[in-house]
């Protein structure tokens, strides 16, 4: 009986003395509860103390933890609409904040859900869809990332990153940018077309107006030079009339001749007296 007893009373002792002791490693950080109440923060690796049956404890993980955020629809400033896929790293920092608020790691990923979509919807509002692409999204980040932060800081939690993987258009909004550029190039080809065409037009214009200029002056230096050959002509005839009078005249009858039955086969008839043939009438060629 005396032996049952012992036996009974070490094991409860042996009980009462392993639940006295528990152990915290180098990534882990905790609470110490007593009937649910938050009694001690425990931050320090190693083996801890708490009254057995009465107290119990609650871990949590002191290295960074991610979460992904599902892809959200937002818009910038410049009215583009985005799918943003993002993701946000944390850290507790106050454990007994942190138990007080939202006492699970899930439950704090709910609260960062809301908060850092709230934040990223208010931010990105604010910049146009090619500065979030540019290099201005780090500091659109940074300033995600602070704005989530004070309302983290509720929670015994920090933020420490708030990334965005990527950033696409949604489906039809790549359609309608797509038509708006090729839209956009045709406009641009047709105007070059435009361009060209005028430009063609007005070295046509330009060659025309030269081919113009350059056959006037030609028609002008033509007829100065068929002038002066006229009026050298004039001259020589009334030279030739002064000094041999009927030989001029036979000379003007000849042309006449010449003009009258040309090379056609004109016909006609004359009568044998008539004075257009004076001078085939007269076999001395004389009047």
């Amino acid at each position: 009986m005396n032996k049952t007893l012992t036996f009974t009373i070490l094991i409860i002792l042996g009980f009462i003395g392993i639940n006295a002791f528990f152990t915290m490693n180098e990534k882990q950080q905790g609470l110490v509860l007593q009937f649910g109440e938050p009694k001690r923060v425990v931050k320090d690796s190693g083996l801890h103390l708490k009254i057995p049956l009465i107290q119990n404890t609650v871990k949590y993980d002191k290295r960074i933890l991610e979460y992904d955020l599902p892809i959200e629809e937002v818009i910038a400033v410049d009215k583009k609409r985005m799918l943003i896929d993002s993701f946000t790293r944390f850290k507790i920092i106050d454990p007994l904040e942190f138990y007080k608020t939202v006492g699970t790691e899930s439950n704090v990923r709910n609260r960062l859900n809301s908060n850092v979509i709230s934040s990223l919807r208010r931010v990105v509002g604010r910049v146009t869809l090619e500065e979030l692409l540019s290099e201005e999204r780090n500091k659109i980040m940074e300033n995600i990332k602070n704005e989530v932060n004070s309302e983290a800081s509720r929670f015994g939690i920090e933020i420490v990153d708030v990334r965005i993987r990527r950033a696409d258009l949604p489906e039809a909004n790549s359609q309608a940018i797509y038509e708006r550029m090729k839209s956009e190039r045709v406009r641009e080809a047709k105007e070059f077309r435009a361009k060209g065409a005028e430009t063609a037009q007005k070295i046509r214009a330009e060659a025309d107006k030269e081919k113009t200029v350059i056959l006037a002056e030609a028609t002008k230096k033509s007829e100065i030079l068929r002038g002066e050959g006229e009026s050298n002509a004039v001259d020589i005839y009334a030279d030739a009339f002064e000094q041999d009078p009927d030989f001029y005249s036979f000379y003007r009858s000849m042309q006449a001749y010449g003009k009258v039955l040309g090379e056609d086969g004109t016909t006609m008839i004359l009568s044998p007296d008539s004075e257009f043939l004076e001078f085939f009438n007269n076999s001395k060629g004389s009047r």
